[in-house]
């Protein structure tokens, strides 16, 4: 939405059928040494397009909002070229964009998350929720029956700036990727899931050193692919469900 004028939004709010807005929400923290620091939002900006255009088949118009870079970030707070914001700056944030979409005439807010650090994804729960007259789509991944659809790599949980991630990188902006850092990498089997639950409160105490979780070396492009069509349609569902009143 951020390429078009202002005329092009105004004309699909006077068309009469729905429209959604996707918010790409991400995070500006450590991906090992191979990865972007914008990592999840490059992922998440790939699901949300390739949501848009099943949504358009689907005869929903559907505007890939521009993405929302910063986010609670505080395990990886340690590296260099880690933003983290708090969880009450992006509620607000959230909350705002929300308001503001909703007084256009907006039909939904779908939420494309990759970005899976506890306090983050608590927010996007608790948003959600709150959010009053405009119904939110929010696929969350974390959720054990979507995990379910994703890599045996995610669902260990030892999934950050591994296979999983690389891979989606790879599919979408393979220009961003140090392939050689990565394929240098050793295989790091830690579970981050394991690691929140007994209460580590950074990626050194949860067993990444290099903020790196999972195996890089393995990753691949026709990988990434799978995962975005996987992401994508459970994006494009939850907008469904969340127009039709089922969300």
């Amino acid at each position: 939405m951020g390429d078009l004028p202002w005329t092009a939004v105004r004309d699909a709010l006077a068309s009469g059928a729905p429209v959604a807005g996707l918010l790409p929400l991400g995070a500006v923290e450590a991906h090992g040494p191979h990865l972007p620091l914008v990592t999840d939002v490059v992922i998440s900006e790939g699901m949300a397009i390739r949501a848009a255009a099943l949504l358009e088949a689907r005869g929903i118009r559907a505007f890939v909002l521009p993405s929302l870079a910063y986010a609670p970030a505080h395990y990886a707070s340690a590296f260099a070229g880690t933003v983290s914001i708090s969880a009450e700056t992006a509620e607000a944030m959230m909350l705002d964009i929300a308001a503001s979409l909703k007084a256009q005439g907006f039909a939904c807010l779908g939420l494309a998350n990759s970005h899976f650090d506890p306090a983050n994804v608590a927010m996007l729960r608790g948003v959600a929720a709150e959010i009053e007259g405009l119904p939110v789509a929010f696929p969350d991944f974390t959720r054990r029956k979507l995990a379910a659809a994703l890599t045996e790599e995610f669902q260990s949980g030892a999934c950050h700036a591994g296979q999983f991630e690389t891979s989606l990188v790879l599919a979408d902006r393979p220009d961003l990727v140090d392939r050689a850092a990565g394929a240098r990498l050793a295989d790091n089997p830690a579970s981050l899931t394991e690691a929140f639950t007994r209460g580590a409160t950074s990626f050194s105490e949860a067993g990444g050193p290099e903020a790196y979780f999972g195996s890089p070396r393995r990753a691949g492009a026709a990988e990434g692919e799978q995962s975005f069509a996987v992401m994508a349609e459970a994006l494009a569902d939850a907008v469904t469900a969340a127009l039709e009143g089922r969300a």
